[in-house]
């Protein structure tokens, strides 16, 4: 369990007499200390495995720790280890939830809904004037979320922290969109922290038999943590030395959703015997990007202070790049790229490009598409959000729970039925003023008086179909249950009308085949309720992890690149008002940004590129821009600036060389 270890790493494994918190830098090897540590507290302090809890941010991340535990223990998927849970902050919240739910106040067969979800219940609750505007939707979720991380109910919303119109229209819309979650009984991403810690610190009993469940936590990039998953876990540990938090406040990347880097340095407040062990050593990254990560960080203020360094050789100088557009730099980065893998046999998986926003993705994929470089764009559509997927777990979600209004609107015409759009205005009148959910309204059509009895005469049909399943799904594998579903709803043949392209149908058919597959697993211990929940959350976590595992160039925005590492990165765009980013011009919000172009930076195993246009277009006009701040705060001597701009002879001379070698190298091998 300590083989090799390094002496910080072996202190963070065998500490366990007061909470530690261990500093780990970028590639120093946290999560091979988080793993090592669990099978520690197994096997040398003979904690019982299903009392150790560890928590991390996504399924992805707990699904590696998972792994790491079974190769280390060497046992197997049915040995202790099985035991341990290895969880995200919101399935921890929704286990505590799940067990004691006639407390939290919600019937049988309860959902989670996701964000668009939540957007159309708050657009259904404006005001006529404001429901039709996509920003004030969005401002108003995005509130509310915030308030929620934050332990903010309602009233405190509104008495403390409507302090502008946005922040005032949201505190008003706060307690009638809780009435509505609970009125449909349902949960919002937020509420699986939020209502666990709220009713935690009001309940002693449940308290105290959550900390006799738990006997040690651990917790994966604490940083990263709001004030609600900081209570949880001071709600968990009580005054034990149960606990391990791994976190780095240079990688803190999110304040935007809420979290608090500075919950590092609450720890110390908050549990006096804290001990504090840094991981400085770097198993990533060669000493000159190190040095250029180090500097560029120590102009942040800092509650811990820590230094990169690394046995792998000082490395290659760092590219800065000149170019006069942002098409001659999409050009230039592609070309260098191609000259790369000619040259010294990579393969496209070697290569990131990194990026601040998601716009600047574009005139790459352009370039890459018209020189035949396979590439894989991060933040493409989920599998989650793929609207088949979408189809079918609302029909679920409303098999489990006919109280969810979101399920009932999005499948009520999935595929046609003709229920007009007057029909579900009166319906939905006539719910609202009785406060039934549109299932138990539709049971009273004939009191609503609706105009066209066709209609009418359809939706009794759909309401005897919906009880007739959801009976049937009380007894019946899940399997069973969607495939029931899409027989009677006759969907396969709905999408086959609906898209004339064949290959976009083959991949819906695919799609739903996934799902069954994922349904017919998950249904072997559990009921469908929970199988619903358990997908939701997933998808809401995690969306298309597993993509761009195969031989493609990476496009990805900094954001989406942290965790991860490449041996070539090229981060684009470092000028002013792109990174730093125009809306982040704040002493709080430059900080941020710099932590971004640190993440980005130590993404880079043994090449470094960074590269910046002196005229971008913007609204059809070409504008002057100046190169980042954060380029003059990197070491000069390690940085070499290529400002010319175009390839010199001899270059140009040289690449042709390589590129006729390598296809002469090909046509003899064929």
């Amino acid at each position: 369990m300590l083989s090799g270890l390094n002496s910080p790493q072996k202190e963070a494994v065998r500490h366990t007499e007061s909470p530690l918190l261990v500093l780990a830098g970028a590639g120093s090897g946290k999560t091979t200390v988080i793993t090592r540590k669990i099978c520690w507290l197994m096997e040398k302090c003979a904690v019982q495995p299903e009392t150790i809890f560890a928590v991390t941010f996504t399924n992805k991340a707990a699904k590696e720790m998972r792994g790491r535990i079974i190769s280390t223990t060497g046992y197997g998927k049915t040995s202790a280890s099985e035991a341990v849970t290895i969880c995200t902050f919101h399935a921890l919240g929704l286990k505590i939830i799940s067990a004691h739910q006639k407390e939290f106040g919600l019937r049988k067969g309860f959902n989670i809904i996701d964000g668009e979800d939540s957007r159309t219940i708050i657009k259904n609750l404006l005001p006529l004037a404001q429901s039709g505007d996509k920003q004030i939707i969005y401002a108003v979720h995005q509130n509310i979320s915030n308030w929620k991380g934050g332990l903010i109910n309602p009233d405190q919303a509104l008495t403390e922290h409507a302090n502008n119109p946005d922040a005032h229209l949201a505190a008003k819309i706060f307690p009638e969109y809780v009435n509505t979650l609970q009125a449909y009984n349902v949960l919002d991403f937020d509420d699986l922290i939020y209502l666990p810690v709220r009713k935690l610190l009001e309940d002693s009993q449940l308290r105290s038999k959550w900390q006799e469940k738990i006997q040690y936590l651990l917790v994966d990039e604490y940083q990263d943590t709001n004030k609600c998953q900081y209570e949880l876990v001071k709600i968990i540990t009580g005054n034990r030395p149960c606990l391990t938090v791994v976190g780095d406040d240079d990688q803190s990347i999110y304040t935007w959703r809420g979290a608090q880097p500075e919950n590092l340095g609450l720890l110390a407040d908050d549990f006096s015997d804290l001990h504090v062990i840094k991981l400085e050593q770097n198993y990533r990254s060669t000493g000159r990007i190190l040095k250029a990560a180090n500097q560029l960080i120590d102009n942040n203020e800092h509650i811990f202070d820590k230094k990169l360094w690394s046995t792998l050789g000082y490395g290659d100088q760092i590219n800065v790049l000149e170019t006069k557009s942002d098409v001659q730099e999409a050009e230039k980065v592609v070309s260098d790229i191609q000259y790369q893998i000619f040259r010294h046999r990579r393969q496209f998986r070697d290569y990131a490009i990194l990026y601040r926003s998601n716009h600047q993705s574009r005139v790459f994929e352009k370039v890459l598409a018209e020189n035949n470089i396979p590439y894989y764009l991060s933040g493409g559509t989920s599998f989650f959000e793929r609207s088949e997927i979408k189809d079918i777990l609302g029909y679920l979600r409303l098999i489990t729970n006919p109280d969810d209004d979101a399920a009932f609107l999005r499948v009520i015409n999935t595929p046609r039925r003709h229920i007009g759009t007057k029909t579900l205005s009166q319906l939905g009148r006539y719910a609202s003023e009785n406060g039934l959910a549109m299932v138990a309204a539709s049971r009273e059509s004939e009191k609503i008086g609706l105009n066209n009895s066709k209609s009418q005469a359809r939706l009794k049909q759909f309401i005897q179909w919906l009880d007739d399943i959801s009976e049937q799904s009380e007894t019946e594998s899940a399997e069973n249950i969607i495939n029931r579903l899409l027989e009677d709803v006759d969907y396969i043949n709905w999408l086959r009308e609906l898209n004339q392209d064949d290959k976009a149908v083959k991949r819906r058919i695919e799609s739903i085949g996934e799902l069954r597959s994922w349904v017919s697993h998950l249904g072997h211990k559990e009921s469908l309720s929970k199988i619903v929940s358990h997908i939701l959350l997933m998808g809401t976590l995690d969306g298309d992890e597993n993509k761009g595992e195969d031989n493609r160039v990476s496009l990805m925005t900094l954001h989406a690149a942290k965790g991860l590492e490449f041996p070539n990165v090229y981060l684009v765009g470092m000028e002013e008002n792109i990174l730093p980013h125009h809306a982040c011009q704040d002493t709080d919000g430059i900080s941020e940004e710099r932590r971004l172009a640190y993440v980005g930076i130590t993404r880079a195993q043994k090449r470094l590129n960074l590269s910046y246009a002196t005229s971008r277009k913007k609204h059809g006009e070409q504008i002057a821009c100046e190169p980042s701040r954060f380029l003059t705060e990197l070491p000069e001597d390690d940085l070499n600036w290529v400002h010319k701009t175009a390839v010199d002879e001899k270059e140009k001379q040289q690449r042709g060389n390589t590129y006729l070698s390598n296809i002469r190298a090909l046509l003899d091998n064929g």
